[in-house]
């Protein structure tokens, strides 16, 4: 394969990231990770599962750097979870440490790479790379408004006991608690969900999935989501790759759009072989205007913390 793509960690989202990419077929894999023998263990073990699962992707392991020249995509998902005792400043600062060393070997690298950003927080984490890398933005997306949108629906599959596929969502604003899930954007087949759901289930469903992440943290007590984020950051590559122009949302750099500057947060975009090639700008109720409005203040805030 001459394709190539790198995943930065090979912790549960990176190496979950990496089975699905080999699935699909369409790239060879490095998979890196600086505590010595995990990548490397993992990406034979992937390897090796591929005469079974069908794919002839090689996923190639390392402790280095140098083996991501000439990736074509770097998924980036290291980083640390937020622990107890841990404020969110502490948080940032040591997940923005990671992220600018890595932000700076694939700028040395795979200078012309597209980046997809998993690491948290995301928005600020992508802002953070984009200005460490110095790429265009268009070329240095975050992984947030897709995960979101395909956890609402989810949740209304579950309420409604239809196909997941048939279900189309629109989730904007940062990837946490201030998102803005847009039910009259939300359809099944077609059929906006207020035609089949009543006011205050799409309110609670609305609600879960502002607390999606945080609910299954809950439950697993000792990690965090990692099927999701890496579906939806293998269906973001999928894009790039395939030239699809799809329509999805995304933590993408605002110039103005929204009546928001200078800050990359969850919008709907079109990703194709450019990368972002378009924002999408949805006219927007006074409600939903204001909730985005609040959620970019409150990343603005937060960027402050690291200097920006």
């Amino acid at each position: 394969m001459n394709k190539k793509i790198a995943v930065i960690g090979a912790g549960n989202v990176g190496a979950t990231c990496a089975l699905y990419l080999a699935e699909a077929n369409f790239a060879d894999i490095v998979l890196v990770d600086i505590v010595e023998g995990t990548p490397q263990g993992k990406g034979l073990d992937l390897t090796q599962a591929g005469p079974v699962r069908g794919y002839n992707a090689m996923v190639y392991g390392t402790n280095k750097f140098a083996d991501i020249k000439g990736a074509d995509i770097v998924i980036m998902t290291a980083g640390l979870p937020r622990k107890p005792g841990m404020t969110r400043e502490d948080l940032l600062t040591k997940n923005a440490d990671i992220v600018g060393s890595v932000a700076k070997q694939i700028k040395k690298y795979a200078p012309k790479s597209f980046v997809i950003v998993v690491s948290n927080p995301l928005d600020l984490m992508t802002f953070h790379m984009q200005k460490v890398t110095g790429f265009p933005t268009n070329r240095v997306v975050g992984q947030a408004g897709i995960l979101d949108s395909i956890r609402f629906r989810a949740f209304i599959a579950m309420e409604l006991g239809v196909a997941m596929t048939d279900i189309q969502a629109v989730v904007l604003g940062g990837h946490g608690d201030t998102m803005v899930p847009l039910i009259k954007y939300t359809t099944v087949s077609g059929i906006p969900i207020s035609e089949l759901i009543d006011k205050d289930k799409i309110k609670a469903m609305a609600d879960r999935t502002r607390m999606g992440g945080g609910e299954i943290v809950k439950l697993l007590k000792t990690g965090s989501a990692y099927y999701a984020p890496a579906a939806a950051s293998v269906d973001m590559c999928k894009a790039i790759f395939n030239d699809e122009k799809k329509v999805l949302c995304a933590s993408a750099y605002l110039t103005g759009q929204y009546g928001i500057k200078n800050i990359y947060i969850g919008v709907p975009v079109i990703l194709g072989a450019n990368g972002i090639e378009k924002i999408l700008e949805l006219k927007l109720g006074k409600k939903d205007q204001a909730d985005l409005q609040k959620s970019a203040k409150t990343y603005k805030e937060h960027l402050k913390i690291f200097g920006y």
